[in-house]
């Protein structure tokens, strides 16, 4: 259905280099379909020598040969980007942009009007094909369009279309929450070390709980926790290492981090 699409990628850093894998692997789009501008050339070289796709020097150029567009810059540089595109637009591809905390409003803003825009949330899980994504359509935006930015971002994981008002609390929760993951599994790795395992022993004893239990999780349906009482039998070894993260109020610490996230967010796109 896509597979004539031109794909183009402004920017090819982590999560430009997850995507365009994800899409060939996916095989949604050919290679030589496959467009990328870097201000970086020796990012560029790397990206054709290890995807065959097509680079170019010039944002101007990437456009006019792009259907779609994905911006897949740092916030703080796509006010210059979107200057140097607004006037190579006229040919109305659909835009889509990764930009954490960047709105439709200030994408609109600075670009043609009418534009089909839609805004993702991605996260670096992506880079291993298990990202989450939370994609905000805006209002010229057709369903079939819609249909394949969803596409698109299934390639690295699973994807799903929300509402833009919710898109800063999902930046707090799924687009920062990898870094709490891996601040909990780090500290069990050390509660290991700390009681004798060797590192390498205790940190794949670790890996291995936090994917089983996610997947747990996903695959029975269940509440999290309906699965927790389920390990925790009475006066056990489970009910008492509970017991001391609730004095140390790891819950709320973690409640409170995806909040405070969620509010930077919100001031990240006061600023955009």
């Amino acid at each position: 259905m896509f597979e004539r699409l031109r794909i183009g990628f402004v920017g090819g850093g982590n999560m430009g280099e997850a995507l365009i894998k994800g899409i060939i692997s996916a095989s949604l789009v050919a290679r030589d379909r496959l467009h990328v501008y870097d201000i970086s050339s020796s990012r560029t070289g790397y990206l054709k020598e290890n995807y065959q796709i097509n680079v170019h020097r010039s944002l101007a150029r990437l456009a006019e040969m792009s259907q779609v567009l994905v911006l897949a810059v740092k916030p703080q540089n796509m006010s210059e980007v979107l200057d140097e595109l607004s006037a190579e637009l006229a040919h109305m591809p659909l835009v889509i942009s990764i930009a954490a905390g960047v709105t439709l409003a200030s994408l609109s803003k600075r670009l043609p009007e009418e534009l089909p825009l839609i805004r993702v949330m991605p996260n670096t899980p992506a880079l291993v094909m298990e990202g989450a994504s939370a994609l905000a359509r805006g209002s010229h935006v057709t369903d079939t369009q819609m249909h394949l930015a969803v596409s698109l971002f299934q390639a690295v994981g699973r994807a799903i279309e929300v509402e833009e008002k919710w898109m800063d609390t999902v930046t707090g929760l799924s687009g920062s929450g990898p870094a709490y993951v891996l601040l909990v599994l780090e500290a069990l790795i050390d509660g290991g070390v700390l009681m004798g395992l060797p590192r390498q022993i205790s940190r794949e004893l670790a890996v291995q709980t936090v994917l089983g239990t996610a997947k747990m999780v996903q695959e029975t349906g269940k509440h999290p926790a309906e699965l927790k009482d389920m390990i925790t039998s009475p006066g056990g070894t489970t009910i008492h290492g509970l017991q001391v993260m609730e004095q140390e109020a790891v819950r709320g610490a973690l409640i409170g981090a995806v909040k405070a996230a969620s509010e930077r967010s919100g001031e990240l796109g006061k600023d955009s």
